[in-house]
């Protein structure tokens, strides 16, 4: 079965006519900075066969938004993310290849993370869902379970930093828990990204885990995650952090400044969970054990890393590249929080107009866990809308 994405249609989607039911959104309109983030009133999309639409609650931010919008995953790019969004140089620069996929689909509207609620459900969808408080899976198997290729939601179609946003009901998770909408904001990207990648390396109770960048939404995530399969903790961190780290349940903690092979040994750890790269990868790769497994999603310190080859082949390591969420992932990760296995880490919630403040706020990593927007109530014109549409 492969995924069909909710079409873009042309770029006159987001113009309001005088029959227009309106919400507000915001909109990347291309590569560059805060300027490119336009908060506007946009028509509520309208549903194809098999989608349904859901009222925003929270949206978490994630590094992926921003690095989209500054167009990071160009290859032209080498540098670490941090301080990009300042680099009056890389403002402005539309990158063909900047995006996840092909090019990025500016204008477009983003936001990877999704706790809404159920209003509306088009033909063929599962009617069940209507009214469900959900997450939404962002990353899809385009050609099935059997193939690596992969979509994002608020990468390479639209998302959830708005008042609503449609989606295939196939990646709608609805959750049974007393947490907040803020805080279930806090879960898709991280969690799911985190998940998938322990579930890939194989991680289990006998295992040593080494997290680098671990006050980070996907590194504490990783924390908790690897707990759950009662594997031992090392976390890589500030060392303004390492009291909230270790709150997190990482056994052990490192200062990133450290020389991890001075203070871990070589050939200590069995995996290695590493969305920092940079300068300390090498160093990475040298306390992994023989036979040991590295995983990445990212590479905030610095994409170009040095390998040593000898060491990658006479140790008998296994790199595992992470991008495409597993099968597993997401519903491990509903019953992880029905179970009251993990908690929800909410640094601060943001009004979705000051988008651009939370983004900025961000990039200082000051904060461990993570920043959700909060889309503005409802207003009776929209209430009557969406009550039409039942």
């Amino acid at each position: 079965m492969t995924f069909k994405a909710p079409t873009l249609n042309d770029k006159q989607r987001f113009d309001v006519n005088d029959k227009s039911t309106t919400m507000k959104a915001v909109i990347t309109t291309g590569n560059g900075g805060y300027d490119k983030l336009e908060y506007k009133d946009v028509p509520i999309p309208t549903l194809e066969e098999g989608e349904v639409l859901m009222q925003v609650l929270a949206a978490g931010v994630n590094n992926t938004e921003i690095n989209t919008r500054m167009g990071w995953y160009s290859a032209s790019v080498t540098t670490g993310t941090e301080g990009l969004d300042g680099d009056e140089e890389e403002r402005g620069r539309q990158k063909a290849d900047g995006g996840w996929n092909e090019a990025t689909p500016f204008p477009f509207i983003q936001g990877t993370d999704c706790c809404g609620r159920v209003v509306a459900v088009g033909p063929n969808a599962d009617q069940a869902l209507m009214g469900k408080r959900a997450l939404i899976r962002a990353c899809s198997r385009t050609e099935g379970w059997d193939s690596k290729e992969n979509v994002w939601m608020a990468s390479d179609y639209d998302g959830a930093f708005a008042q609503f946003v449609r989606i295939p009901a196939s990646e709608v998770f609805p959750v049974d828990c007393d947490w907040t909408d803020a805080e279930l904001g806090t879960i898709p990207c991280a969690y799911g990204t985190a998940e998938t990648m322990l579930h890939r390396a194989n991680v289990t109770a006998n295992d040593h885990v080494l997290v680098a960048g671990a006050s980070g939404g996907v590194g504490s995530a990783t924390i908790q995650l690897a707990k759950c399969r009662g594997a031992t903790v090392t976390a890589i961190c500030g060392r303004d952090k390492f009291d909230q780290v270790k709150a997190i349940g990482a056994d052990f903690v490192v200062a990133r400044d450290e020389d991890l092979v001075e203070v871990l040994g070589a050939k200590s750890m069995d995996v290695a969970v590493d969305n920092v790269a940079g300068e300390a990868f090498s160093q990475i790769i040298e306390v992994l054990k023989r036979g040991g497994r590295y995983a990445s999603s990212g590479a905030i310190a610095g994409p170009i890393v040095s390998l040593d080859m000898r060491s990658f082949y006479l140790k008998d390591l296994t790199l595992f590249g992470s991008t495409a969420w597993d099968e597993p992932a997401f519903p491990d990760l509903v019953k992880y929080i029905e179970q009251g296995k993990i908690k929800p880490l909410l640094a601060k919630t943001f009004p979705l107009e000051e988008i651009a403040t939370a983004q900025e706020e961000f990039t200082k990593k000051k904060h461990v866990g993570k920043f959700v927007l909060l889309p503005p109530e409802l207003t009776d014109t929209q209430k009557a809308y969406i009550d039409g549409l039942a």
